[in-house]
């Protein structure tokens, strides 16, 4: 029996944006007036990490709800999605949920047309990168442009572009898509709740926002990348390990390395790093991207409100991950577990049922995101599902600033695009103070930051002889940590 009454859901998961880029939670730089009007009805968790630095296998684990060790699925073009594995959607579209996808899934390859799993969604508009269409007509965004603003896409996208560019205008841009998609789709006369899955592809590279957005940020007055010389040697004892961008480079160029490392024809996955980039440019068209985000997630939150369904919707918004965006030298994304990659903002607001305006400084993880929805649903949170519920913290049930001890990242193979062709296996905990990371497919390789002391990560303690002993305990806590995240298997139902 369908309960009517049951919440809405409207996620809006951003691709790669990193933690630090929301003006209400301390980011003067920027302009997001509609995410902080959502931090203000709502709870922003602060401290927010993703299991994995790559789309597909972040969003297997924030869809399942458990670690990549259990699901499987580590690799960034893997060539599907274990039919073993139980997606949240499903779960809420076979408990009455009308279920709808607006832009990316990636759980496989999308490299053409990607290979759906049971993935629960009746209403599904997909569009896995806004710059191609493999397969004609496959892509939703690219027949808006066609049908409803008479443009045609083959036009609009530079075949290989570059990292950092002016991108479409804002009329005719994936975002605008995106908000016309989620309206429409919510305009619809229905006699059961919805879930509404919007998944645009910024501020994922190349760094490309409206030529009016990208206007309002002057690259001068933003302040630089986290970055020291030593990063260049330190990054060097990584040169194996498989990253986008392998070698750390000065983020902040003089006037004359502008000219010579101009930006030039990249690829057309946004993938390859250049050789030099100016980092405070690339700042600026990231921020200017967040902020057309912010405009068209306003007309979407708006939309809910003049319709009266902001007080029966809970509304979550989040990222799959971060980017390195110049700090330590380095951009883009792969096995590194610095804060602006693993760290990522997690909003969520459910109007006179959840706390408003509230910051929680709980260590969560994207994995949390399942089965809060599920009990904030009234339905069962299955066994296998590894997350645990925040339904509580944002109800005020229980503390806002505790829910798990320790956090964990896991890389296994993940990357793709990198010229970086050893295999690379790596992983990560974090206590909320001390962040250890173990590379084990490079023995001997290690990170060991203490935050508290190095909000930066600018000190590697690894081989540090002060800190010899208190890392031979984190290694200890960090391998049951790591067994941890592996499940038992299938359900026990006798003692024998």
């Amino acid at each position: 029996m369908v309960n009517a009454a049951r919440p809405n859901i409207l996620w809006f998961c951003a691709d790669q944006m990193r933690f630090d880029t929301i003006a209400a939670l301390g980011n003067t730089h920027i302009h997001t007036p509609n995410i902080d009007r959502l931090i203000g009805r709502g709870v922003a968790f602060k401290r927010c990490y993703a299991q994995n630095q790559l789309c597909t296998p972040s969003r297997a684990s924030f869809l399942t709800g458990r670690y990549p060790a259990a699901h499987q699925v580590y690799r960034n073009g893997n060539a599907y999605f274990p039919n073993s594995e139980v997606l949240i959607t499903k779960i809420l579209a076979d408990s009455g949920y009308e279920c709808g996808l607006i832009g990316k899934l990636h759980l496989s390859s999308a490299s053409k047309l990607e290979e759906r799993p049971d993935d629960g969604y009746q209403y599904f508009a997909w569009c896995q990168n806004p710059g191609w269409e493999k397969v004609p007509g496959s892509n939703a965004y690219w027949n808006w442009l066609r049908d409803k603003k008479n443009i045609d896409p083959e036009n609009l996208f530079d075949k290989t572009p570059s990292y950092l560019n002016r991108g479409v205008p804002a009329e005719f841009h994936q975002m605008a898509w995106c908000a016309d998609m989620a309206i429409e789709f919510m305009e619809k006369s229905r006699d059961r709740p919805w879930l509404l899955s919007i998944n645009p592809f910024d501020p994922h590279p190349p760094f490309d926002p409206p030529p009016e957005y990208l206007e309002k940020y002057d690259p001068e007055r933003l302040p630089p990348p986290l970055f020291r010389e030593s990063d260049i040697t330190e990054q060097k004892k990584f040169a194996n390990v498989r990253n986008q961008k392998s070698e750390a480079v000065n983020p902040v160029l003089t006037e004359e390395e502008r000219i010579i490392y101009a930006p030039s024809p990249g690829d057309e996955r946004g993938a390859r790093p250049p050789e030099r980039f100016d980092g405070l440019a690339v700042k600026a068209a990231y921020y200017a991207m967040i902020e057309n985000l912010d405009h068209q997630f306003g007309r979407i939150l708006d939309y809910l409100q003049a319709n009266n369904l902001n007080r029966n919707t809970i509304i979550i918004f989040t990222s799959d991950h971060g980017e390195l965006l110049g700090d330590h030298g380095l951009i883009y994304k792969g096995c590194r577990f610095f804060e602006g990659l693993i760290h990522v903002p997690l909003i969520i607001s459910w109007a006179g049922n959840y706390l408003e305006n509230r910051h929680s400084m709980a260590l969560v993880e994207t994995i949390d995101i399942a089965p809060t929805l599920l009990q904030a649903t009234g339905l069962d949170i299955p066994y296998f599902i590894q997350g645990r519920s925040l339904h509580d913290l944002l109800t005020g049930k229980g503390d806002l600033d505790r829910h798990k001890e320790i956090v964990v990242t896991d890389f296994n193979d993940s990357l793709g695009t990198s010229t970086v062709d050893h295999y690379t296996q790596a992983s990560m905990t974090f206590d909320g103070r001390y962040k250890l990371a173990v590379y084990h497919s490079h023995p001997g390789l290690g990170e060991l930051y203490d935050l508290e002391a190095d909000p930066g990560e600018f000190t590697n303690l690894w081989n540090d002889a002060a800190h010899a002993s208190l890392k031979q305990r984190f290694i200890a806590r960090h391998l049951d940590r790591m067994m941890g995240t592996i499940p038992p298997g299938i359900e026990r139902i006798s003692r024998a």
